[in-house]
């Protein structure tokens, strides 16, 4: 059951939903929109459209002419709305939650979907990476030869007892925290003792770390960067899935995190990363919980993170007048 903040739009928000998606798309090639305002005569549209030299100059146009108004360009709030009606179309099983957030790294701009807290599982892993490297730089060092083997073991294979050293390394929940607090992360909290994958965050936190090792805005320096972005790329075979779906063949970066619970049977299941469709860039965090089956949580965030790169694809339009005319 998705909780209220995240219950998806009316069919009327859906349509606007729809128009928001063509706003999108006017703005990515102009930067400002226009839209063709029917002039009306007799309570009849009259076709005609202005004249260049009049668009251009700004001159009013004659009566009975169109006119080009400008519009302001798409906000967050419309890319927001335009996801919601995406995820319309993704199938959240009974008791299955799920948030998705996305960047479009060319544009700058983001969308998200749910603001509720989850379980980091085997995410945390880039976490706690991230927050060796700052701390091995504040130091003034390189990674040992152990630590480089653990964090190889830990982010291409999610071997967890390599986790917990780092775990140990970095100073546990308060380590982490503290890194995370330099990285502008406001809703992420270490898990209790030795249960990194207990670590509870939300995928808008997920994308401001995701934006600290593939943005160039980042308080990590350039080579740890580069360290854990090629970790990321070289995940073992059996475990390319989640946001990877999306890619075109080789574009992606990611680490998964899957945890069945032993209170409830049902599974934790996450997916970050960086993905490349059609030549553009794209960071995306899908997390979901109360999935019943590993299987079923996969399906779930690899669909969570198709809705979410189609805000930005233009395939977003076309999701919401279809959740639209089903309504």
């Amino acid at each position: 059951m998705q909780p209220a903040s995240t219950r998806p739009p009316c069919r009327r928000t859906a349509r606007l939903a729809a128009v928001a998606g063509l706003l999108v798309l006017g703005a990515a090639a102009t930067g400002t929109v226009y839209v063709q305002a029917q002039a009306h005569s007799g309570g009849r549209a009259v076709s005609s459209a202005p004249t260049a030299s009049a668009s251009h100059r700004g001159t009013a146009p004659a009566s009975g002419e169109a006119s080009l108004e400008p519009v302001a360009p798409p906000t967050k709030e419309d890319h927001d709305a335009l996801l919601a009606a995406a995820m319309r179309t993704v199938g959240v099983a009974d008791g299955a939650d799920v948030s998705v957030a996305v960047l479009d790294m060319d544009s700058g701009r983001s969308a998200a979907y749910g603001d509720g807290t989850f379980d980091t599982a085997s995410i945390v892993k880039v976490d706690i990476l991230a927050a060796l490297l700052l701390q091995a730089q504040d130091a003034g060092r390189r990674l040992t030869a152990a630590e480089r083997a653990y964090a190889t073991a830990m982010i291409e294979h999610s071997d967890n007892d390599s986790a917990s050293a780092l775990w140990e390394a970095v100073g546990r929940a308060a380590g982490l925290d503290s890194a995370n607090e330099r990285f502008g992360l406001t809703g992420t909290s270490g898990g209790d003792g030795t249960l990194w994958g207990l670590t509870q965050t939300t995928a808008a936190d997920q994308l401001r770390l995701l934006g600290q090792v593939f943005g160039d805005d980042s308080v990590l320096d350039t080579a740890s960067r580069t360290y854990l972005k090629g970790l990321m790329k070289g995940i073992a075979a059996g475990q390319r899935w989640g946001v990877s779906a999306v890619a075109d063949g080789t574009g992606w970066a990611l680490k998964n995190g899957w945890l069945p619970r032993s209170a409830t049977g049902l599974w934790d299941i996450n997916s970050i990363g960086r993905v490349t469709v059609d030549g553009r860039d794209y960071l995306v965090a899908a997390l979901s919980q109360g999935n019943a089956t590993k299987e079923a949580g996969v399906t779930l965030v690899e669909a969570a993170a198709r809705a979410a790169v189609s805000v930005f694809t233009g395939d977003a339009t076309a999701r919401a007048s279809a959740s639209a005319g089903a309504s």
